[in-house]
C-alpha cells in the first residue's frame, strides 16, 4: 500500500555537467544535497505534458507559473507579483516581476534573451492550448474568450510587465488553476530549439537547474543562483545546493537506509514494513521517536472503489453491480475504520462523508451524510435486490495495483459476510491504469488526488460531457441530467454559499448512484530526520524545497 516515497542518499562527491556545459563539474563535498527516490521513476520534465505526480514534483523545482499555493491552500504571487479581476470575474489582469530570468543556457545569447516578460506568459499558455501539443492541461483554457474578429484569442500582451486574460463566462476556479503545473512558464527559444526534446532538457525560472538525468538511474538539479525569491531576511532562495532523485523500485531498501540514518525522510509506506513505521492508531513507532518526526496532513486524494456505469454494461444481465442495491450494500457491508486500522495503521479518514476528501476548502459546507458501515441494513438490500444472502449472485472481480492487495482482501472478506464473493484480480499499477482506460475493468479500486483546491476538481470525474477518452476523465462513463444541471451551475457560481449548494446536491447523486464507492479520505505521511528544517507540506503533497536546510 505504498502512496509515494522520497528518500534521501549519502552525496555524490562530484557531479558531471550536463544542460550548461559538457565539461563542468561541481564538487559537492560539505554542500547541503537533499536526495529522494522516486520508485516509478521520472517521464518528462515539461510541465505542458506531464501526467504523473512523480514528475509534478520535480517539475516544482525547477520552474514556476503566475501564481502558487502556500501551505495553507491559499493563491500566493509567484512570477505574477499581483492582480485583479473584474467585477464580473471575466477578465484578469496580471502585473509581472521584472527581476526574474529564465535558467543559463547556451542557446541564449545573451541576459536579454533570458528576461522574463508577459510574451513568455502568452507563449506558454497557446503552447498548452495548441492542439499539437497534445497537453492534459488544454481544458484550464477551455473557458477562454476566443473571437476569430479580436486582435486576441483570449490572452493579450498589454507590455512587458502586464497581461491580460479574457474568459467567456465567470470561473471562481481558474486563478486555482493557473497554479498547475502546466501553467508554468516556458522560454520559447529553448522550447523551439529542443522541440519534443525539450522535455528532456527542461528551462525554467525555479529555484533549481537541471545538471543531469540519466534514465533508471537519477535525476540531479543544482541551485539557480540567479533565482528571485528571498527569504523575510533579506537571503537569496533556495537554502540547499542541489536535489538528486534517484529511481529505486525496492521500498524495503528505502526504509532499511532510513532506519540506518542514512536517509533525511521517506514519503508513505508499504505493507512490508508499515509495522515498524507506525503503529495502529497511525503514530510514529517509538523506536524511531529519537532520530524522526512524523509530518502528517489531510490529502485532497479520495481512495475509492470505481465502477463501469457505461450504458451497455449496465443493461447487461449478467452484470450484479448493474443493479443499484447491489453497489450500496456493498458500501454498507465494509467497515472504514477497521479497513483504516488494520490495513494502514491508522492512516487515513474513513470517508462517510461523501467523495470530497477532508482538507478540501469548503468540507463542512458540502459534506453530506454517506452511506454508513450497516451489515444488516447490507443484507436487507442484497435481498431486495432478489439475491438474499448472496444466493445466485455471479462473482464480482475487484481489480487492483500489487500494493493494495490487503485492502482488497478485507474488502473481499467484509463483502462474504453477506454472501457478496469478490474475485480479487491483482495487477501492476501500469495494467490497472490500461484496463480502466479500456473499460475492461468493471470494477477496481482507485484514487484521485486533486490538482487544485476546488471539489469541481471531483465532480468533473462525473459530467456526462467529460466522457474519457473523448474529452475529459469520466472513466466510469456516469451520466446523470441532474447532476449534469448542477455541475454547469457550479462552474458558473460566484457566490460561495450557492456554489457549495450545487456541489452537495452533486454529493447526494453520487451517494445515491454509486459510480464510486469512497473508502478514505487520504493523509501525506513523511518521516523526517530531526537534522531537516524547513520542509513545508500542504493538502495537495506537494513538496517545495526552497527553504529547506538539512
Amino acid at each position: 500500500m505504498r502512496i509515494y516515497h522520497f528518500l534521501f542518499y549519502a552525496l555524490f562527491a562530484t557531479l558531471t555537467a550536463c544542460s550548461r556545459s559538457a565539461e563542468e563539474t561541481v564538487n559537492l563535498e560539505d554542500k547541503m544535497v537533499f536526495r529522494y527516490n522516486e520508485s516509478g521513476g521520472i517521464t518528462t520534465l515539461d510541465p505542458a505534458l506531464v501526467r504523473r505526480f512523480e514528475d509534478f514534483l520535480a517539475i516544482e523545482q525547477l520552474y514556476n507559473g503566475l501564481v502558487t499555493l502556500d501551505e495553507k491552500m491559499e493563491i500566493s504571487p509567484a512570477l505574477a507579483k499581483s492582480w485583479e479581476i473584474s467585477e464580473d470575474g471575466k477578465i484578469y489582469t496580471f502585473h509581472l516581476r521584472n527581476d526574474v530570468v529564465f535558467h543559463q543556457h547556451d542557446v541564449f545569447e545573451n541576459d536579454t534573451e533570458r528576461k522574463f516578460s508577459a510574451k513568455d506568459v502568452a507563449y506558454s499558455f497557446f503552447r498548452v492550448i495548441d492542439p499539437s501539443t497534445a497537453s492534459p492541461g488544454k481544458y484550464i483554457f477551455d473557458n477562454l474568450l476566443i473571437n476569430a474578429t479580436s486582435k486576441f484569442k483570449g490572452i493579450e500582451v498589454i507590455n512587458d510587465s502586464t497581461l491580460t486574460i479574457y474568459l467567456q463566462s465567470a470561473q471562481p476556479s481558474f486563478i486555482y488553476q493557473l497554479s498547475l503545473p502546466y501553467c508554468a512558464i516556458v522560454p520559447a527559444k529553448i522550447v523551439d530549439y529542443y522541440g519534443n526534446n525539450f522535455g528532456q532538457n527542461p528551462v525554467g525560472t525555479g529555484p533549481f537547474y537541471m545538471k543531469k538525468w540519466k534514465a533508471d538511474s537519477k535525476l540531479v538539479l543544482l541551485k539557480n543562483e540567479d533565482y528571485f525569491e528571498l527569504d523575510e531576511h533579506g537571503n537569496r532562495l533556495p537554502y540547499l545546493d542541489a536535489v538528486a532523485v534517484t529511481f529505486i523500485r525496492d521500498s524495503h531498501i528505502e526504509f532499511i537506509q532510513l532506519k540506518s540514518g542514512k536517509l533525511e525522510m521517506i514519503s508513505g509506506f508499504n505493507d512490508t514494513d508499515k509495522d515498524e513505521l507506525l503503529d495502529h492508531e497511525g503514530n510514529l513507532h517509538a523506536n524511531l521517536q529519537q532520530d524522526f518526526y512524523l509530518q502528517k496532513t489531510p490529502w485532497l486524494n479520495t481512495d475509492y472503489l470505481g465502477i463501469l456505469m457505461d450504458e451497455e454494461f449496465m443493461q447487461s444481465t449478467k452484470n450484479p453491480l448493474a443493479v443499484k442495491k447491489i453497489r450500496q450494500a456493498i458500501a454498507m457491508c465494509i467497515d472504514k475504520h477497521k479497513l483504516i486500522k488494520y490495513t494502514r495503521n491508522g492512516i487515513g479518514k474513513p470517508a462517510y462523508s461523501g467523495l470530497i476528501p477532508l482538507g478540501m476548502p469548503g468540507f463542512d459546507d458540502i459534506k453530506i451524510e454517506g452511506h454508513k458501515y450497516d451489515v444488516d441494513k447490507a443484507r436487507k438490500l442484497l435481498a431486495e435486490a432478489g439475491y438474499p444472502n448472496g444466493k445466485g449472485l455471479p462473482v464480482i472481480t475487484l481489480t487492483a495495483a500489487d500494493s493494495y492487495k490487503s485492502l482488497c482482501e478485507y474488502v473481499q472478506t467484509s463483502c462474504a459476510e453477506i454472501g457478496i464473493k469478490i474475485n480479487i484480480e491483482v495487477v501492476t499499477p501500469s495494467v490497472l491504469n490500461q484496463h480502466i482506460a479500456q473499460f475492461e475493468a468493471s470494477f477496481y479500486r482507485k484514487s484521485w488526488i486533486a490538482d487544485f483546491p476546488d471539489a469541481i476538481n471531483y465532480f468533473q470525474l462525473f459530467y456526462s460531457k467529460n466522457f474519457y477518452p473523448e474529452r475529459g476523465s469520466n472513466y466510469t462513463h456516469f451520466k446523470n441530467k441532474e447532476f449534469d444541471a448542477y455541475y454547469e451551475k457550479a462552474l458558473l457560481e460566484t457566490d460561495e454559499d450557492a456554489r457549495h449548494g450545487y456541489y452537495r446536491g452533486m454529493q447526494l447523486i453520487l451517494n445515491e448512484e454509486m459510480p464510486v464507492i469512497p473508502l478514505f479520505y487520504a493523509e501525506t505521511l513523511r518521516f523526517v530526520s530531526k537534522r531537516v528544517s524547513g520542509l513545508q507540506s500542504n493538502a495537495l503533497n506537494m513538496l517545495s524545497l526552497k527553504r529547506v536546510k538539512c
